[in-house]
């Protein structure tokens, strides 16, 4: 398991030391038992060595007794999630494999720095702002048939919400190659270093297909802060051998004009 940071184990310890176990958790020999999160897991403590665990995916947690083991003591289970600790007692029962979804019931909300959104939030919301029909037109642009436009721009908590579309007015499909967010001058000279400066979503709704008549989707970032004379850059592009380029153009004051939105 990871070793978490300072802050995060301090959290934890202080959770702890005013909690006892949610639940109890009966567990055979021979058999596992496992813990499915309703976000990714981020940390997880065992209270003995006689039971192993690992995270074969990100929100599950497995767990079991050690095959060399003699003695079987009750034992504390701590799981911590983004923003929520659960913990549960595990005895020496019978019974074969189990499934335990950990619920609201078993939470304890934790306040992690850093943490705003889990990425099950970050889905919610941007299903929420999909299912909304676009109202405004923030930039567009035009190229080899193509129209692109940005539909919206959302801000909660740290993040950005970029509603974003593009219509293919040809008969040939477009297969995207890539979609590139970038900050960079509004005036770019030969002579400047440090023009661009390329920044990745941190959550994307959909995956970035092939259309041949429209595709939507919303991207989240962080927060973006920069200078009035730069400008937010969208360019898709189509994978070879056609190569269509398609490029929008953002002011910043459209960044700082996001309609602020709850959870």
């Amino acid at each position: 398991m990871k070793k978490p940071t300072m802050y995060f184990l301090l959290m934890l310890l202080s959770a702890a030391a005013m909690a006892q176990p949610n639940d109890t958790v009966s567990l055979a020999a021979d058999a596992t038992v496992h813990f499915l999160s309703p976000e990714p897991i981020r940390y997880v403590d065992i209270s003995t060595k006689t039971l192993t665990g690992d995270l074969p995916l990100k929100n599950v947690f497995r767990l079991k007794w050690k095959d060399s083991a003699r003695t079987f003591p009750d034992a504390t289970v701590t799981i911590a999630g983004e923003k929520y600790m659960a913990q549960y007692r595990v005895v020496q029962g019978r019974g074969g494999p189990q499934t335990i979804e950990i619920g609201p019931e078993d939470m304890r909300p934790l306040n992690i720095s850093g943490v705003t959104f889990s990425e099950p939030q970050l889905h919610a919301l941007s299903l929420r702002l999909f299912a909304r029909k676009p109202d405004r037109k923030i930039g567009n642009a035009q190229a080899f048939g193509l129209k692109g436009r940005l539909n919206h721009i959302y801000a909660a908590g740290d993040y950005l919400f970029l509603d974003l579309g593009f219509d293919n007015k040809t008969r040939l499909q477009y297969s995207v190659d890539a979609l590139r967010f970038r900050v960079e001058d509004q005036k770019v000279t030969k002579a400047a270093n440090n023009q661009s400066v390329e920044i990745k979503p941190v959550f994307t709704l959909f995956d970035i297909p092939q259309f041949s008549r429209g595709y939507r989707n919303i991207f989240v970032f962080k927060k973006i802060s920069y200078p009035g004379h730069k400008r937010l850059t969208i360019e898709l592009s189509e994978k070879p051998l056609s190569g269509r380029t398609l490029t929008l153009r953002i002011a910043y004051q459209d960044v700082l004009d996001a309609d602020v939105i709850s959870f």
